[in-house]
């Protein structure tokens, strides 16, 4: 369900208010009563409910991937120490 900024044009009053995008906007301000409270452009915001998304059933729970072990071979007689081929 989207969440709506509004403030009033005549006090200044803020909400953010929750509202599904079907309904009609507000016009009434909850402070002054007056019929000036609009709806503000802002970043869209939602919250999620339920089960099932990320941030409440998956966050944090995966599994991390194991480090592979470095393998040390023993330099051949040939190669110097250092050498860039180990």
């Amino acid at each position: 369900m989207p969440i709506y900024d509004y403030q009033c044009t005549s006090c200044g009053f803020k909400k953010e208010v929750m509202r599904k995008a079907s309904e009609p906007n507000l016009t009434a301000c909850p402070e002054c009563n007056k019929e000036t409270f609009a709806k503000q452009v802002s970043a869209p915001s939602f919250q999620l409910n339920g089960t099932g998304w990320y941030a409440t059933d998956f966050k944090g729970s995966g599994s991390k991937p194991a480090t592979p072990e470095k393998k040390t071979e023993a330099a051949p007689a040939a190669c110097a120490t250092g050498c860039a081929c180990h």
